[in-house]
């Protein structure tokens, strides 16, 4: 036990902590590159490929448990499992997540290491990184919650690197940075040379390339947010929080409004032709009709809910996390089916094990969702079309748009009342890079926050704060033509995965 308080492994933890750090809600990014770099230090001076390994690990180990603390508070609304089983669960996440950056070092320590400590290394860590990101954003269905790149937004006009590269290559970007910074404390300036200046005039950049702004006369969007928490949204609070999101929802005017409400908060159906045993104390008409007050004659309103499923018998087979447009004429205009579900939230994986040991999906109910067919759009009269990603969906870089038919817009419906105080800005901060990389605005509407509006260049142009009640309202954001990445989507990581490799080799080969 002493030999590790001491150890190299220790440190490893603790730099992997520092470097969450850098991430929303503290933001204190310039903490994640030093911590990162002198990581990557640690790794090349590894012995052996297992001391490697475990100081790979409990890098990752330390933050993603940091990082992910907020991933407990959602167990506080299970009535199925005691809160205290979310203390467990957020560290288990980490054990398993923390495989991912060991694969990068191990990787890295393996191909390059030899001697003293080199841009080749480092450039070959890069690559490995992108490698191992992107196998985190699609193994398992996935978990691709804060990729290292988010960190730059502070500095925007770095993070807008990625309408080039994408989220994922721009992670390798940063790998390369705070290597950079790792040589120039041990006086070997000549990638510190290139790529400090690099970064410094992409971060100035952002003082000349704000997108524009919304022409006159363009539609309106107003996003309305109750703040009534997930401990408020039983089947008895329906007609308190129907009456909240009516107060905030505004009224008619000359100009065409998209009217947005977040996902979680109508619990009552919208549709027709269920069976009668489906419906509880108000018909879909009924409640369609006293949102459709709320509108004028050009106005749409989009909420989240639940669509129901039936089998031949009219018994209950599954559901939907949806999107339903509504018109002033109480009409539905589309609905939109959540295409990537949450594992253990959603649905609950290998039920016929799970159930016995007491285990539970996180949002109530028994009836587990369906998932949708995959990104798709709502075609709204006189808005266009506009896309469609349900909470979770949009931190999945490369898979928010459909690409035949690119949207004008992009609504996020979300419930982030589950994720704590670390979670709402760190949810925004990952729509943000979708804006970037995309080229396109996004609008989120959350029950308690944090809701937003956000230009097509990752800009908050609007916001309303985590646990406040409010709407915004502004002229719907103009698209940006199609980005590089937005044209060739995650091959990029690929891509720029092999450049950094093949420069690594090109270094290592080269007289010296």
């Amino acid at each position: 036990m002493n030999r590790f308080l001491t150890s190299p492994a220790l440190a490893a933890l603790l730099l992997g902590a520092i470097a969450a750090t850098g991430f929303a809600p503290l933001d204190l990014w310039p903490l994640t590159l030093i911590a990162t770099g002198l990581w990557i230090g640690q790794i090349h001076a590894a012995p052996t490929l297992r001391s490697a390994a475990v100081r790979g690990w409990l890098f990752g180990l330390g933050h993603f448990t940091v990082n992910n603390n907020w991933f407990q508070h959602a167990f506080d609304f299970q009535d199925a499992m005691p809160p205290v089983l979310g203390y467990f669960a957020a560290v288990g996440l980490a054990l398993y997540l923390a495989l991912f950056p060991m694969l990068a070092a191990v990787l890295a320590w393996r191909i390059a290491r030899r001697g003293a400590i080199d841009p080749a290394f480092v450039l070959m860590f890069a690559a490995a990184w992108i490698a191992s990101e992107r196998l985190r954003s699609v193994l398992f269905t996935g978990y691709a919650w804060d990729p290292l790149s988010v960190v730059w937004l502070p500095a925007i006009g770095v993070a807008r690197l990625s309408a080039y590269i994408g989220t994922y290559a721009l992670s390798g970007v940063t790998i390369v940075a705070a290597g950079a910074l790792m040589l120039l404390l041990r006086r070997r300036y000549a990638l510190p040379a290139i790529v400090v200046p690099a970064l410094g005039l992409a971060a100035l950049s952002a003082l000349w390339t704000d997108a524009p702004a919304a022409a006159p006369g363009t539609p309106l969007v107003r996003v309305v947010q109750p703040d009534i928490g997930q401990e408020d949204r039983s089947e008895s609070d329906g007609e308190r929080v129907l009456s909240a999101l009516e107060k905030l929802s505004g009224t008619p005017g000359t100009q065409a409004r998209l009217v947005v409400w977040p996902e979680g908060v109508v619990r009552d159906y919208l549709e027709d032709g269920y069976p009668f045993y489906a419906y509880d104390w108000s018909s879909p008409l009924y409640l369609r009709r006293r949102i459709a007050r709320l509108l004028g004659p050009g106005d749409i309103l989009l909420t989240g809910g639940t669509a129901l499923q039936f089998d031949r018998d009219d018994k209950i087979s599954g559901a939907a996390n949806s999107v339903f447009a509504l018109d002033g004429q109480a009409r539905l205009r589309g609905r939109y089916d959540k295409a990537h579900l949450v594992p253990y939230g959603e649905y609950l994986p290998m039920p016929w094990l799970l159930k016995p040991l007491g285990l539970a999906r996180l949002v109530p109910g028994d009836i587990d969702f369906n998932p949708g067919p995959g990104p798709g759009n709502l075609t709204l009269p006189g808005f266009g079309t506009i896309g469609m990603q349900i909470c979770y969906e949009i931190v999945f870089s490369g898979q928010t748009v459909d690409r035949a038919h690119r949207p004008r817009l992009i609504f996020n419906p979300s419930n982030d009342a589950w994720f704590g105080r670390w979670g709402p800005p760190q949810h925004l901060a990952q729509a943000r890079m979708r804006a970037i990389e995309e080229g396109l605005p996004i609008v989120r509407a959350t029950p308690t926050g944090i809701s937003a509006i956000i230009a097509a260049d990752g800009r908050l142009l609007a916001t309303v704060p985590h646990e406040t009640a409010g709407a915004v309202e502004l002229p719907m954001p103009p698209a940006l033509a199609p980005t590089p990445f937005s044209r060739v989507g995650n091959a990029m990581a690929a891509i720029v995965a092999g450049l950094l490799f093949a420069m690594a080799v090109a270094l290592r080969r080269r007289p010296r």
